[in-house]
C-alpha cells in the first residue's frame, strides 16, 4: 500500500482537485495524507504530490523551493495543478525526477505510482470532474462546476494552464451535491476558475444552477466561489431571486473582483467591466439581498497604474466598504501580455499596497468589532480543542472563545465579543437545529428564532 501525502498551494478550485486525487488514490489502495506544508525531512511517505499555484510569481518561488528541496532529498514526486500546464518547464528544472500531471490529468494519478518510470502527462481532455468526487465526511466539501474562463485578462497566467470554458453537466453537479450532504458536508463551496462564466457553454447560468440545488433535500448551504462582474449581465436578476426564494440554500455572500477602481487601467487590463458597472451592482445587490456581504480582489502596481489611478481605486473601496478586500501587488507573470510592459518601481508598489493594506484591515476591522453584543447563527466548520471557528450567514469568519463548547457541523448561537480585520470574535452560546440556520438564510425569521432559542449550551 502506497503512502501518499497531498500538499495543495493556491484556490478553492485546487483543493478540489486534491480531494478528486484523494478519492482515487484511496479506491486503488492508497494510504493518502493531506497538509498545507508536507515535513521535506519526514520519510514515511512513498509519495509527495504537489498541487501547485502560478498565479503570483512569489507563489511560485514559494513552490519552486520546495520542489529543489524534495528533489535533492530524493523523494519520489508528482506535480499537478496550474504550473504543471503553464510553467511544466520550471517543474522539469526545479525537479528533473518528478512526474508531471496536467490538471486535466489528475485521475490518472494512480497510474503514475504504479509505474516504473518518470511521467508525464499534459495532453488537453474534457473529464466530468463533479462526478470523480468522493464523501469525505468532511464539514466542507468543495464541487467544481467548470474549469477554463472566457476571459483574457492582461495579468493572468491561468487561462494557459486551464483551457478553454468547460461547464460541467448541471446534472452531475447535483449529484455531487446530494452526494456530499448525505455523507455529511454543511457548508458546500461551488467553486471554478470563473463561477460566473459557468453555463455560458451550454445555455444555463450560475443562477439556475444555484436554484435547482436549492431544492436538494438537506441541511447544508451553498457557497457560490469567485465570479467576475463581466458575467453578471446574463443572469443577474435570477441570481438575485436565488437569494431571496424560499428554501435558498445560498450563504448570502459574492466575490466580485474589481481589480481597479479607475477605468483606463480596467481596459488596460483587458477586464470586460468598468468601476461604474461593479458600484451598480453592489448597490443593486446590497438594496435586494439583505445581509448579503461581498468580497472583491485588487491589484496594486499594474504597469500603466498612475497615483491617481490608484487613489481612485482607494476610493472606491472607501465609498463601498467591501467586507473582504484581497490586495496583490502586480505580478509579472511569463505567458501574460502585462509581462512585457514596462514594470512600476518595486518601492513605489510596495508604497501602494502597504497603505491600501492598512486603510482595509482599519474598515475591517471596525465593521467587525462594531458587531459586539449582536447575537448571530454560526456553522462551526473546524474545531482543534483549543480553537473553533465557522461561518455566519453572511459568511463572515467568526472566532469561537470558547471552543469546547462546539464541535465541526454543530450549528450555534453566538454572541459577538469583538473582532480584527480578519474575524469576528464571538462567545458560543447554545446550540440549534440546522434548520434553524438555513431558515435564517431568508433573515425574516431571524429575530423569533433568536428569541426562540434561549437555552444555554
Amino acid at each position: 500500500m502506497p503512502r501518499v501525502l497531498i500538499e495543495t498551494h493556491g484556490c478553492t478550485l485546487n483543493q478540489s482537485d486534491s480531494d478528486i486525487m484523494e478519492t482515487v488514490l484511496r479506491n486503488s489502495g492508497a494510504d493518502v495524507s493531506r497538509g498545507e506544508y508536507a515535513n521535506d525531512t519526514d520519510d514515511m511517505y512513498d509519495y509527495v504530490i504537489m498541487n501547485t499555484c502560478t498565479v503570483k510569481k512569489q507563489t511560485e518561488q514559494r513552490i519552486t523551493g520546495r520542489l529543489q528541496r524534495f528533489s535533492g532529498l530524493g523523494r519520489r514526486l508528482i506535480v499537478t495543478g496550474c504550473m504543471a500546464s503553464a510553467n511544466s518547464d520550471v517543474i522539469r528544472k526545479s525537479a528533473p525526477g518528478a512526474s508531471i500531471l496536467s490538471p486535466a490529468n489528475i485521475m490518472k494519478v494512480s497510474e503514475v505510482i504504479n509505474s516504473d518510470s518518470r511521467q508525464e502527462r499534459l495532453q488537453y481532455s474534457r473529464i466530468p470532474k463533479p462526478g470523480l468526487i468522493g464523501p469525505s465526511g468532511s464539514v466542507i466539501a468543495r464541487i467544481p462546476i467548470s474549469e477554463g474562463c472566457l476571459s483574457s485578462c492582461s495579468f493572468c497566467e491561468t487561462r494557459f494552464a486551464r483551457g478553454p470554458l468547460n461547464s460541467f453537466d448541471g446534472k452531475v453537479i447535483l449529484r455531487a451535491i446530494q452526494m456530499s450532504a448525505n455523507a455529511g458536508a454543511r457548508e458546500i463551496e461551488l467553486t471554478s476558475q470563473d463561477v460566473g462564466a459557468y453555463g455560458a457553454d451550454s445555455k444555463t447560468s450560475i443562477a439556475e444552477l444555484a436554484m435547482n440545488a436549492s431544492a436538494i433535500e438537506g441541511n447544508f448551504l451553498m457557497r457560490i466561489g469567485m465570479l467576475n462582474p463581466e458575467h453578471l449581465h446574463r443572469y443577474f436578476d435570477d441570481l438575485i431571486r436565488a437569494f431571496n426564494e424560499p428554501g435558498s440554500k445560498l450563504f448570502r455572500f459574492l466575490h466580485l473582483p474589481v481589480q481597479s477602481g479607475n477605468d483606463r487601467v480596467l481596459r488596460d487590463m483587458k477586464r470586460r467591466h468598468t468601476s461604474g458597472e461593479f458600484r451598480s451592482y453592489v448597490h443593486e445587490l446590497r438594496e435586494k439581498v439583505r445581509g448579503i456581504s461581498i468580497a472583491t480582489d485588487v491589484i496594486v502596481g499594474y504597469p500603466t497604474e498612475t497615483e491617481s489611478d490608484y487613489l481612485e481605486t482607494l476610493n472606491l473601496l472607501l465609498e463601498l466598504k467591501p467586507t473582504i478586500t484581497n490586495i496583490s501587488k502586480f505580478s509579472k507573470r511569463p505567458h501574460a501580455p502585462a509581462s512585457g510592459l514596462r514594470q512600476l518601481p518595486a518601492n513605489e508598489v510596495k508604497r501602494r499596497s502597504t497603505e491600501m493594506s492598512r486603510m482595509v484591515r482599519a474598515m475591517q476591522q471596525k465593521e467587525y468589532s462594531g458587531l459586539a453584543g449582536r447575537k448571530m447563527h454560526v456553522l462551526v466548520t473546524e474545531s482543534s480543542g483549543s480553537t473553533a471557528s465557522g461561518r455566519d450567514i453572511s459568511y463572515r469568519p467568526i472566532g469561537i472563545i470558547n471552543p469546547e463548547a462546539v464541535a465541526p457541523g454543530d450549528v450555534v448561537t453566538v454572541e459577538a465579543t469583538g473582532g480584527s480585520y480578519a474575524c469576528i470574535t464571538a462567545k458560543a452560546i447554545h446550540k440549534m437545529p440546522f434548520a434553524s440556520f438555513a431558515d435564517s438564510a431568508n433573515l425574516n425569521t431571524l429575530p423569533a428564532i433568536l428569541q426562540a432559542n434561549n437555552a444555554g449550551v
